[in-house]
């Protein structure tokens, strides 16, 4: 009997045990909650998206009633929480438990689902109608390029053709991509959600997670770069990180807490 009562209990434990890993593992990603409910339910993240391309506008005509050039000229964009918004990824990641991968990005790209975010389709096309051309410069991968162009078109972007669409293939720095842009245009305006967006000179955030780097070019953003917000994720994790890839969950929950400043 005693060894009976043994086994059920050694039995028992082990169930509990693999029923709380399993949750532990399902709740692996809810630290983006708040941040995709913000994203998806808080009228000031459409207001701030609105704001931000009625600027863009706002600066073409500046740019273009100062810079009377026959130069070709263009706007690069980003496409993931700038043109497009991604997260309802975010929110299959929250209720699965499951991470970003390229199994699980492809799961997702490969529906054509993702929809514009305020006043993007509209930007594109205001731009066009004023002849200025629109570049999406994105580190999605080439093998995402159909149906990332297909997504964009299904929206109806302007310039949402192949010679308009600018991915990732060998390297996540967009530099050698907006030089290929500057051989035949003059790019006049940047958009994006993440620094790297905008200039090589962002890339490196080793020295006081960037800080530094922004302060020194402070005066062009609103004018050279527009900033969109995604509180989601971002290559600002990367120095939270300590740019390591080998972290479990556990240390990412710690490494997050110790970086905030409280009182």
């Amino acid at each position: 009997m005693k060894k009976l009562l043994f086994l059920l209990l050694g039995v028992t434990i082990l169930l509990n045990s693999c029923q709380q890993s399993c949750v532990d593992e399902k709740k692996s990603q809810d630290h983006l909650i708040m941040s995709s409910l913000w994203y998806q339910k808080s009228g000031e993240m459409k207001a701030i998206y609105h704001q931000c391309f009625n600027w863009a506008e706002l600066r073409i005509d500046m740019i273009l009633a100062e810079n009377t050039s026959e130069t070709k000229k263009a706007v690069i964009v980003d496409i993931d929480e700038t043109m497009l918004d991604n997260s309802p990824f975010q929110t299959h990641c929250i209720n699965t438990g499951e991470s970003f991968t390229k199994e699980t990005w492809s799961g997702w790209t490969t529906q054509i689902k993702a929809k514009p975010l305020p006043g993007a389709v509209e930007f594109s096309k205001y731009a066009e109608s004023k002849g200025i051309e629109v570049f999406y410069i994105s580190n999605r991968s080439v093998d995402d390029f159909d149906v990332t162009l297909k997504n964009l078109q299904k929206e109806n972007f302007a310039f949402a053709d192949s010679a308009h669409l600018l991915l990732k293939s060998d390297t996540r720095s967009k530099k050698p991509r907006r030089d290929v842009v500057r051989e035949n245009y003059e790019i006049v305006l940047l958009i994006g959600d993440n620094l790297i967006d905008f200039s090589e000179i962002f890339e490196d955030r080793s020295a006081n997670f960037g800080f530094d780097i922004v302060e020194e070019h402070s005066k062009d953003f609103g004018f050279k770069f527009i900033v969109l917000p995604n509180p989601m994720y971002g290559e600002w994790e990367r120095e939270v990180f300590e740019n390591r890839k080998d972290l479990n969950n556990k240390e990412k929950y710690e490494l997050r807490k110790s970086n905030l400043i409280g009182y």
